[in-house]
């Protein structure tokens, strides 16, 4: 167990005055000065020594449970095929596919010619990663004639990934684009040219450059730069690769362009000029455009245009009030349908005459989704599947049947066996009576009289919906007598388009409402008592738990907040921080509107810590995150060191060498997950 008493005294960050006043509001900072003013680059001693103090307060904490963490992450490991691979995937003449090697923290990625002969290494992750503190790889797009390598990586966590190009005939790096990219890559039909998009200073992705091979990288034409502060460029090309697409838009308002693959350097053609709240997708097939869009219905409709003129838009698929549409993928066959009805995943194929192909699932509750697909005209549709008890595995569909063949199932070597476990999708009645669900998986045997132990976690914003699929982490927990649950709560769209809207902005506080009432609704089936429940959220989820940790601190028995977003109105009032401008759509404008500065004002977590009891905290975050800064769990840790009335420990571990993600590698991540649930057992029994 961890006991607070036996530790040293905790880490105090000292108050300095600092206030401001915004639409006649005054607000006092007293931690402002943990934002190191030369950030990005951190090099105030006093601020890195107070980061450093905490993390030594983390370790001391954390040591007594150490066995414990070693044992759960023996456990995490344990589950995971350490010499795992992919199945291969055919694109053009070429077989792709990724290994891992016993032991080994980053894969290998592969090719060997449909035709037969040997197995081609076209990128060693392992090497790459050697000596390295973080690796992470950004983008992999090889050219169409199977020459060349595009290929990014971010050597530091702070999302700026280096684009360089490989000759796969030598496999050597030949060129060195740019050191600020963020996103995909995308190659000319004569594979002599590659799109790809650059940051600024202020981490938006906001224009899109093409990179002759052999050119001076410098002198690079750009093909579109965004204006717009809030909104962020993406690049990638059609299915049946006529066309690139260089895609701009915020959180609610989207905008494409298309360049012909085969002269890129012709002047992109505007799809349909942006309008606030309409977002649309645009993918290629059989000399047509096929968008998604929300022009018409709350839950999306399928067009269609002809590139000459590709603003004028006839209806394919209408919209539906119980139908959300979530996507469409052009194939030679068919057009790939994917939805979501009731909150459960459906894939359609729809024939270009009409006719639409369901395809069936064998379990009432899952998650699917499309996986590698790069060629137009496949020989089937490759399927990733899971569900709460069901460990991912890999379908090819029949195009012309829909059946599933089953080409792979994750692996668990230490052994699983879900007949051990029982899972329920229950719902949740809100305050105002909307009905939540929440995907629920226990022990069997598990006691449902509320003396059970129960780990929640949510999300709910961006409209990211979070699956009821399958984590082999989890186990520990649920093997330890757990249950775990996952709340479909408002501000994600996992009950569609509107589900999200429900949450947003001016409708944040449902977010925060829904995960309470979750708690309640599953105090009341039986699943534990108040101070029974875990809870655990990241980044915008880290954000909620903030929330309600300050409003319904007598619900939870440990709270763990993963890069949490939770110095909200400070950070939407500096439009020079990353991604603020792009993130008032999502938040509110507190800037230019009085009513979303209360708004924020009124749930920010750092500004809303009370002098009350606190559950057990523990806070991570990354020095060199450019999504949620380092400041912000470290303001939130200091303010309720000095301001809460319990004993309880709260312990902050800033990531030094890392950013949103936390570590890199898959068993640094496991390891921190291990931490995560060790902490969690150390506080709760």
């Amino acid at each position: 167990m961890i006991d607070p008493a036996t530790l040293p005294p905790a880490p105090t960050a000292a108050t300095r005055p600092h206030s401001f006043t915004t639409h006649g509001i005054t607000v006092e900072d007293p931690w402002a000065w943990l934002r190191d003013p030369g950030y990005p680059t951190v090099t105030d001693e006093v601020v890195l020594d107070h980061l450093k103090a905490e993390n030594a307060y983390f370790e001391a904490a954390m040591a007594p449970q150490g066995p414990l963490t070693d044992a759960i992450f023996a456990e995490m490991k344990a589950r995971v095929k350490e010499d795992d691979a992919s199945v291969p995937r055919r694109d053009g003449d070429w077989l792709y596919w990724w290994s891992y090697g016993t032991g080994e923290q980053y894969p290998r990625h592969w090719r060997r010619a449909v035709a037969g002969g040997p197995d081609q290494l076209i990128l060693d992750e392992v090497a790459e990663a050697a000596g390295a503190d973080f690796f992470r790889l950004g983008t992999l797009a090889v050219s169409p004639d199977g020459r060349w390598l595009a290929w990014s990586a971010d050597r530091n966590g702070a999302e700026r990934f280096t684009l360089r190009i490989r000759d796969l005939l030598t496999g050597a790096d030949v060129e060195t684009v740019s050191a600020v990219v963020n996103g995909g890559a995308a190659w000319s039909a004569g594979s002599d040219a590659v799109a790809y998009t650059e940051v600024n200073d202020n981490w938006r992705s906001f224009r899109a450059r093409l990179h002759r091979l052999g050119g001076d990288p410098a002198a690079d034409p750009t093909l579109y730069e965004e204006a717009d502060e809030g909104f962020r460029v993406g690049v990638g090309a059609t299915r049946d690769r006529q066309w690139l697409a260089i895609a701009t838009g915020d959180n609610q308002t989207s905008e494409v362009r298309l360049v012909p693959a085969a002269d890129p350097a012709a002047a992109p053609v505007l799809v349909s000029p942006r309008q606030v709240k309409r977002q649309y997708a645009v993918d290629s097939a059989h000399g047509r455009l096929w968008i998604l869009t929300n022009d018409a219905h709350i839950n999306f409709r399928v067009v269609s245009a002809d590139p000459a003129s590709p603003g004028t838009w006839e209806e394919v698929i209408a919209g539906s009030d119980r139908s959300y549409l979530t996507g469409i993928a052009a194939f030679d066959r068919h057009l790939l349908v994917t939805s979501r009805v009731d909150g459960l995943d459906q894939v359609t194929l729809r024939g270009w005459d009409g006719t639409a192909t369901p395809v069936r699932f064998p379990e009432a509750s899952y998650s699917v989704s499309p996986a590698n697909n790069p060629e137009f005209a496949p020989d089937s549709y490759r399927l990733a599947y899971s569900s709460m008890v069901t460990p991912l595995t890999v379908f090819d569909c029949d195009p012309g049947t829909a059946a599933l063949t089953t080409l792979k199932v994750q692996e668990v070597p230490s052994g699983y066996d879900p007949s051990r476990y029982r899972t329920e999708r229950v719902t949740a009645t809100a305050r105002d009576g909307a009905r939540v669900p929440v995907s629920v998986v226990y022990p069997a045997g598990f006691p449902r009289d509320g003396t059970g132990k129960l780990f929640l976690y949510a999300y709910g914003a961006y409209g990211h919906a979070i699956p009821p699929s399958f984590s082999s982490t989890r186990l520990s927990l649920l093997d330890r007598g757990w249950a775990y649950a996952i709340a479909h709560i408002r501000g994600g769209d996992d009950l569609g388009y509107g589900w999200y809207l429900g949450g947003k902005a001016e409708e944040r506080r449902h977010t925060f409402e829904d995960f309470v009432d979750c708690a309640k609704g599953l105090i009341e089936q039986g699943f534990a008592r108040a101070g029974g429940i875990a809870i655990n959220g990241g980044s915008a989820g880290g954000e909620l738990m903030g929330v309600v940790a300050n409003t319904d601190p007598q619900l939870w028995g440990a709270v763990v907040a993963d890069v949490p977003f939770v110095d909200v109105l400070n950070t939407m009032l500096d439009a020079s921080l990353p991604l603020t401008p792009g993130e008032w759509p999502e938040w509110g404008n507190p800037i230019e509107s009085a009513d979303a500065f209360r708004l924020l004002q009124s749930y920010s977590p750092y500004d809303n810590v009370a002098a009350q009891d606190y559950p057990p905290m523990l806070i991570t975050g990354g020095l060199n995150d450019p999504r949620v800064t380092y400041w912000e769990p470290a303001k939130w840790a200091a303010r309720l060191r000095a301001t809460k009335t319990d004993n309880n420990i709260l312990l902050l571990k800033i990531n030094m060498g890392a950013g949103h993600g936390g570590k890199s590698g898959r068993f640094e991540a496991l390891h921190e997950r291990a931490e995560a649930f060790s902490f969690v057992l150390g506080v709760m029994g």
